[in-house]
């Protein structure tokens, strides 16, 4: 009886020091909690995006080596459009679903978002559309993570703090950027505020699923500017007219895709059509122009950009090509397109602008990709992930002039204005860029 009586003496002394001690770090047990709902997501989107970028490669160079493929691309939007219109009208948002949803929690995002989307990116991919795969990596992700809420019983305010934890995530073991991955998962949904009591989460995902990504031994992308000038009056000049370039750009890019769909909803009400239509534009135009440079994701002509002055057209015919396979209901995504966009007309505003051309290119990749998505702190942190510190002065000075100069304009038509880019539109606050523009 003694012993027993002194086990309960020693168990209530040790339940009181626990919580004299959470009362003193009360931030423990959020730590705790939150890196273990982390280390799920980092394993399983980390993962995903592995299985995710080993078959976009065998998709993209099998088509290249069996060209005749291309032909069957309105057959292959076809089937998307069909599977879409059939089985998944209540995802077919996208991204603007993963965005609404962190706004407004309510129900959980189905997990079929994830292989629907896989399979649609895939077959883009295969058949020869001009698509990116961000849009891919975060729709799988915010799919996986958001089953995640039953079982950890989160309110609405946690279910928020996951789904930016999933975005950032997912974009973070994409591209192999996860500081970049973890700002962008806070800074996309609410333009000119981020989420802080997200940021562990955010960071913790982003960096673990990076880490599990390279543990698949999957490859990323690497670029290099060789040569970048003193920071003086004349380049920074030079950099502030770059941005104004690649602001126009961004801008022109996000109001034309949002346009472009419109016309496709409009004259075509068959939902399954719009693609087949669009395959049909998009596989006799590279027949009539006899190369695949503008489709796919384009990363060999963006490895070019950094070593050789390109033609002012090639960004021209990307942006083209994308919109046209995009807003005709093909999947994907928008970023790696924004990249050889912004990093062809950098090339070659080389022409004009007396920068390296590198740099150029390496300002104009995530300079017009801040412009199309307000997130002008996350392509920062791309740029030196990607190029290294030594350009970030002038990265950043691009970024910020292209975000300023784009508007209130995105490819996301769900992200919120919670603070407007200058006093003018204060009034724009608590809109979303849809009713914006409306």
């Amino acid at each position: 009886m003694t012993n027993r009586k002194q086990k309960k003496s020693v168990s209530k002394k040790t339940q009181i020091q626990f919580k004299l001690f959470f009362r003193k770090f009360p931030a423990i047990p959020y730590i705790i909690k939150w890196f273990l709902i982390s280390s799920i997501i980092g394993i399983c989107v980390g993962s995903a995006s592995a299985g995710f970028l080993v078959s976009l490669d065998w998709a993209t160079n099998f088509r290249e080596n069996h060209l005749w493929l291309i032909a069957f691309l309105p057959i292959g939007g076809l089937l998307i459009g069909l599977l879409y219109n059939y089985l998944g009208k209540d995802i077919e948002a996208g991204n603007n679903l993963l965005i609404d949803s962190i706004h407004n929690p309510k129900e959980i995002i189905p997990f079929k978002m994830a292989p629907f989307v896989y399979l649609g990116t895939i077959a883009t991919h295969f058949f020869g559309g001009s698509a990116g795969r961000e849009g891919t990596a975060l729709q799988m992700a915010g799919a996986i993570a958001d089953q995640l809420t039953k079982p950890f019983k989160l309110n609405e305010s946690e279910q928020k703090i996951l789904l930016i934890s999933a975005i950032s995530a997912g974009f973070g073991s994409i591209f192999g950027t996860p500081l970049a991955g973890a700002i962008f998962g806070l800074e996309v949904f609410l333009i000119g505020r981020i989420k802080y009591n997200a940021i562990f989460p955010a960071f913790a995902s982003a960096i673990l699923a990076d880490l599990v990504t390279n543990f698949w031994q999957v490859k990323h992308t690497h670029y290099h500017i060789d040569s970048i000038p003193q920071i003086e009056i004349l380049p920074i000049v030079y950099s502030i007219i770059a941005g104004i370039a690649f602001g126009i750009c961004a801008a022109s890019f996000s109001k034309t895709i949002h346009y472009a769909t419109a016309i496709f909803k409009n004259k075509i009400a068959y939902a399954p059509f719009r693609p087949f239509i669009g395959g049909i534009i998009v596989s006799l135009a590279v027949l009539a122009i006899g190369t695949t440079k503008y489709i796919g994701l384009g990363i060999p002509t963006i490895l070019q950009s950094f070593d050789q002055q390109l033609p002012i057209y090639d960004f021209a015919i990307k942006m083209a090509f994308t919109i046209l396979t995009l807003s005709a209901g093909f999947k994907g995504g928008e970023v790696t397109p924004l990249f050889f966009i912004g990093a062809t007309l950098g090339s070659a505003l080389s022409l004009f602008i007396p920068l390296p051309t590198a740099l150029l290119a390496g300002m104009g990749f995530v300079a017009v990709f801040a412009g199309a998505t307000n997130t002008p702190l996350a392509c920062m942190i791309m740029a030196i992930e990607l190029f290294g510190a030594e350009c970030g002065i002038y990265v950043a000075i691009a970024c910020v002039v292209s975000y300023l100069l784009s508007g209130h304009n995105s490819i996301y038509n769900k992200q919120v204005i919670g603070e407007a880019k200058n006093s003018r539109y204060n009034n724009h606050i608590g809109k979303t860029i849809n009713d914006n523009n409306h």
